[in-house]
């Protein structure tokens, strides 16, 4: 068998511009990077991205860094400077993809918009992640994550009726719209690769959370209802719930498909209800969601939450519970899928990292090592460059680089 380590990565030889911070951008370069490809991260200098500061910071470093830029290579240059901008154009004449996440206009003002660099590179493929996108009324607003969320649909649905709404616990919309572009990266190059020319690829936030709200649009249109919040629950599917356990644990059961939801019945001694005409098919069950979800609640109280566990996957009905950052470190099936994958870092400490996705039989991608310092490859990019010692000297003493 041969060794992982001499395997092909699937993009190995794609060369790729990483220009913005913190997470949309980033994160689809950080895809790339775990399948091969050659990420030139540029970060200003002195200061770096800011999500070097974010979250949980070790020896004046965020643990998430190690996550968001493991396999790449740190490039400190201030791109508002005329020198540094040239040297942008040298880079991108070389590469394959730039992906940037500034607002629009940026770097048109900096001489490194798309027609600038097309022109010297008319492969180059250029992923642009925005707020707003780079065209309509609101492309000049700034725009994070949770404002796109917002915008998309999703944070009006999450919570519970009445209730302010509330945030998913992590970026969901970056993460998103990252997924999002590295999808557009790929499909450009698959065209590349038959015309020879680049393309630009505009990602928008809002867009991109907007295009995982489901039916949320038509219903609207067809009846005038809007999808009004829900809680744990699932609205037109039905049983699909969180359900209290003896204790007050939780249990998620879904339920919802006609002979699960039969099983279901037995196991909680309500026959009845699975044999009740009304209730064969969801579009019936989700007429009286309530009368239904308070059945199974009725047991699930009157149980442990790992009882109803194994009741329940011995009749084959889906069953879960909310994990923890502690179930999953200890979990034998993320353990098994090594989906749990551990490096050390620079201070000799071993750190827990979330493993590679998607998964590829033949040529899986890389966990690599954790995010670079700041600047860390400045020289050998220089070095690739040509880029001679004196101008070198004159770039870092002027704090270009």
């Amino acid at each position: 068998m041969s060794n992982p380590q001499d395997r092909r990565l699937p993009l190995e030889g794609l060369k790729v511009l990483e220009l913005g911070q913190l997470i949309a951008g980033p994160f689809a370069t950080k895809l790339l990077g775990e399948f091969g490809a050659d990420v030139i991260k540029i970060e200003p200098p002195g200061t770096g991205d800011p999500l070097r500061k974010w979250r949980m910071i070790e020896d004046d470093t965020s643990l998430w860094w190690h996550v968001q830029t493991r396999n790449k290579r740190s490039l400190s240059l201030d791109l508002r400077s005329q020198e540094g901008q040239a040297l942008v154009r040298r880079l991108a004449v070389e590469a394959d993809v730039l992906v940037e996440n500034f607002r629009p206009g940026t770097l048109e003002g900096w001489g490194l918009g798309w027609e600038a660099l097309s022109a010297i590179n008319p492969a180059l493929i250029m992923v642009r992640v925005s707020g707003y996108g780079q065209t309509g009324p609101y492309r000049d607003k700034p725009g994070f994550g949770v404002i796109g969320e917002a915008m998309g649909g999703l944070r009006y649905l999450t919570g519970h009726p009445g209730e302010p709404s509330v945030r998913v616990g992590v970026s969901i919309g970056d993460s998103l719209s990252a997924l999002y572009a590295v999808i557009g990266t790929l499909l450009a190059l698959q065209e590349r690769a038959r015309s020879g020319q680049g393309q630009v690829i505009d990602v928008a936030l809002y867009e991109s959370v907007f295009a995982m709200m489901e039916s949320l649009l038509p219903e609207y249109d067809a009846s005038g209802e809007i999808r009004e919040p829900s809680g744990s629950a699932l609205p037109g599917i039905t049983p699909s719930n969180a359900y209290r356990c003896r204790g007050g644990d939780y249990v998620l059961i879904a339920g919802n498909g006609d002979s699960i939801f039969k099983r279901l019945m037995g196991v909680i001694g309500r026959d009845d209800l699975a044999q009740e005409p009304a209730l064969a098919h969801n579009d019936g069950r989700s007429r009286q969601a309530e009368r239904i979800d308070g059945a199974i609640e009725a047991w699930t109280q009157a149980r442990s939450r790992d009882e109803i566990i194994e009741k329940l996957e011995a009749a084959r009905v889906p069953v879960g519970y909310p994990y923890t950052a502690a179930d999953i470190a200890s979990d034998p099936h993320y353990l098994a899928r090594e989906m749990i994958q551990t490096f050390i870092r620079p201070n000799g400490k071993p750190l827990k990292v979330p493993g590679v996705l998607p998964r590829l039989s033949a040529t899986p991608g890389r966990l690599g090592n954790g995010g670079p310092s700041l600047g860390q490859h400045t020289d050998e990019v220089l070095d690739e460059l040509g880029i001679d010692d004196e101008t070198r000297v004159k770039l870092r003493q002027a704090g270009i680089i």
